[in-house]
């Protein structure tokens, strides 16, 4: 079925609604005849306004024209339950008409939800803008007593845009120049009482008995010639008229675009904190007398739940914790050949003690991991697992299935995809040979994991790998368990990294942590937040426990800090690898990756030293203003300021009053300092106006990390020294 033909009979089931229905037959239960009973209704008002109202179906336009709706694209787009997202059209009707437009969201069962007014943001182009949200936001997880209620809620949502004719607005445009002109006044004053009354009579407007005898107020003081014209045409322009006209407004001429389809996921999906760690080095110790380290396991591993929960993240995401291959294991730094007791890496799945199925024995058992994940879950924390589809030599997969790997002309496995790589302890499967008897041992190892308390996935290197095998994989996955969140570690090219998308990932990986000067960093966040979010939401990790920058190498503390304000604000979506705490900035030689990488060693860390660098404060600090500020949720609400100087980054997130509980604007104001051993000073301006604040009036600033407070107005100073405060993270106080 073509991606038309699924708009179209989306279109003709939500505007069901507007048309005659059967009467329902006996059979029907109560629900069913409810339903029917208010599809006649909704059928009987439009008739009885048939004469001035016309909806347009999917294949043509009514009574006033809508096209070009945003957001475009071939998917159907993807939002969080009550993200903030954006909506746009183009309107046209004949010169001289007077448009209005509202944007309307319906649920899953065709009910709707939300009615936000559109505006008229390009006059020359007549294009109508509106911020809208599926639902209320939640952090409610799968494992919570709340989850029935969310579950219920998430699916294909529409959003329609429904315009019309103003014929108020219209004859007010129209009276006041005859007012003010002294020109054809009786006329203009006639049309207005004919108008009011038609509106008040009309069922559309949905006004109550109070609300229409205002307006035949209104009308009747318009005829009444013994009074003065301004006090005539004042009935017409009062208070309680003009909040009528915003409220229930006489429509004619009312069109309703074909629905667009959102996809709506669970809470999780776009807003996420991840917090990286590897077991093994949670409960690590030197055994000196022993001559090498003893590991952590699963049941020492609750440190790293506890620390990641303190410092407000929400997802914790683990190596692979499967047994772990001999062939081939890497030693410290990746070299060829390991020591006695070197771990190897993670990443190459399979021994004599199990497959991908299995539980390393050095960490625990299936038992232990049922723990682990009730921990992280008593303590508000999901646990993703990684998934590589590398397996070392050793993995019973291949004793099995010789098939599954690639294989040189003695038998023996083949090198991995990389033809650099010399390495032996792991090779890609290969889904060329068998693909169905692949993802079926990859779907039920994940089902594993998920009866395990695992409720999150990222994919290792998935570029690897055909895009057709992942989405066959996520879908069989969540076609059991539709609760699972995939992460993509995606950076490859953007072709590859938009399919991967496409088949299922919730989230990516992405090039942010190479992304340094304000040029570069304008431009990427412009990218991930803008239309391109709808299908993949970029994920911003400064750094990882396979990645370590050159900006972080050379900008100690500072630098740290420079990039957890900006992954953290930048987008709904960042993470961290443990460590990142203690400023580890050792880079190998030559390389963009961390000095003895944690993939091969068990790392020993001492935590008490964390104090004294202060970035662990800052991670929590940001976190708590990331769960306080609804502005920080949406992957559709960012905009770049303008800034004079070169290092001084600023951009502002915002959501308007009538997206948030409290119905008042919530707005931060990022102004960051990129340069890690130089002050640097900037004018900040921005438009109030965009912001629901009024113009040319001062308004005031709290700095969220400082507890320090400013006055704003449309041009701003600011001062920011990477040995005082790198960076502003301001919320407008209303």
């Amino acid at each position: 079925m073509s991606e038309d033909t699924k708009t179209r009979k989306t279109a003709a089931t939500t505007t069901a609604a507007t048309a005659t229905t059967k009467t329902a037959s006996s059979t029907r239960t109560t629900a069913t005849r409810k339903r029917t009973t208010r599809r006649k209704t909704a059928a009987a008002t439009a008739k009885t306004s048939a004469a001035t109202s016309a909806r347009t179906d999917a294949a043509g336009f009514g009574r006033v024209a809508i096209y070009d709706t945003t957001p475009h694209g071939e998917t159907t787009p993807r939002v969080e339950l009550g993200e903030q997202f954006h909506v746009s059209a183009q309107l046209a009707a004949e010169q001289g008409l007077v448009l209005s437009a509202a944007a309307i969201v319906r649920n899953p069962r065709g009910k709707e939800t939300q009615r936000r007014t559109m505006t008229c943001t390009n006059p020359g182009l007549s294009r109508w803008e509106a911020d809208v949200q599926a639902g209320e936001p939640s952090d409610a997880r799968p494992w919570q007593s709340g989850w029935s209620a969310v579950k219920r809620q998430l699916g294909d949502w529409t959003v329609s845009i429904e315009a019309w004719l103003d014929p108020y607005a219209a004859w007010l445009e129209q009276a006041r120049k005859a007012v003010d002109a002294r020109e054809d006044v009786e006329n203009a004053l006639d049309a207005g009482a004919t108008l009011l009354r038609r509106w008040a009579s009309t069922r559309d407007a949905h006004l109550t008995a109070g609300e229409r005898s205002t307006l035949k107020k209104a009308a009747d003081t318009l005829d009444d010639r013994k009074l003065s014209v301004a006090e005539r045409f004042a009935a017409a322009t009062n208070d309680d008229v003009t909040a009528l006209h915003e409220a229930k407004p006489l429509r004619d001429g009312v069109s309703e675009s074909a629905p667009r389809m959102f996809h709506v996921e669970r809470p999780g999906s776009s807003f996420t904190a991840w917090y990286d760690f590897f077991p093994r080095s949670e409960g690590a110790v030197d055994d000196d007398a022993a001559g090498f380290t003893r590991p952590g396991t699963l049941a020492t591993a609750v440190s790293g739940l506890e620390r990641a929960a303190a410092e407000g993240f929400d997802t914790v995401c683990l190596p692979p914790i499967s047994p772990i291959g001999m062939t081939g294991r890497r030693g410290r730094n990746g070299v060829a050949h390991a020591g006695v007791h070197d771990p190897g890496s993670p990443y190459a799945v399979g021994s004599a003690d199990g497959a991908a199925d299995s539980v390393d024995p050095s960490l625990g058992t299936m038992d232990d991991v049922r723990a682990f994940t009730a921990k992280a879950h008593d303590l508000g924390l999901e646990v993703a697992l990684d998934v590589s589809l590398f397996v070392s030599p050793d993995n019973p997969w291949i004793a099995g299935r010789p098939q599954w790997v690639r294989r040189k002309a003695d038998g023996t496995p083949a090198n991995p995809l990389d033809p650099q790589s010399e390495r032996e302890d792991m090779i890609p499967l290969d889904f060329d040979a068998d693909p169905d008897g692949i993802v079926k041992a990859i779907v039920h190892t994940l089902d594993v994991w998920v009866k395990a308390g695992v409720t999150a996935f990222r994919a290792v290197e998935p570029y690897r790998w055909p895009a057709q095998a992942w989405q066959r994989i996520i879908e069989q996955t969540r076609h059991a368990h539709p609760e699972v969140l995939f992460l993509a570690e995606s950076f490859t090219a953007p072709a590859m990294m938009g399919a991967l998308s496409r088949a299922g990932f919730t989230q990516s990986d992405c090039y942010f942590p190479w992304r340094n000067t304000k040029r570069e960093l304008e431009e990427y966040l412009f990218e991930a937040n803008s239309d391109a979010a709808y299908t993949q939401h970029d994920t911003f990790w400064p750094s990882t426990h396979r990645i370590l920058t050159d900006y972080l190498r050379d900008n100690g503390i500072a630098g740290y800090a420079i990039r957890a304000v900006l992954a953290a604000m930048g987008v709904p979506s960042w993470g961290i690898a443990s460590g990142y705490e203690l400023v580890e900035n050792k880079q190998q030689p030559g390389t963009q990756a961390p000095e003895n990488p944690e993939e091969y060693e068990i790392r020993v860390r001492d935590w008490s030293e964390a104090d004294k660098y202060g970035t662990a404060k800052l991670l929590t600090s940001l976190n708590a203003i990331r769960r306080r500020h609804l502005a920080a949720r949406s992957y559709h609400n960012l905009t770049i300021l303008d800034s004079s100087d070169a290092n001084i980054l600023a951009f502002a997130r915002h959501t308007p009053a009538e997206l948030t509980a409290d119905g008042k604007p919530d707005t931060l104001i990022v102004v960051v300092n990129l340069d890690g051993h130089e002050a640097h000073q900037s004018m900040i301006r921005l438009d109030p106006a965009a912001f629901g604040l009024p113009a040319g009036e001062p308004f005031t600033v709290a700095d969220e990390l400082t507890g320090r407070t400013f006055t704003w107005t449309n041009d701003n100073y600011v001062s920011l020294a990477p040995w005082a405060d790198v960076a502003h993270v301001l919320s407008v106080k209303q």
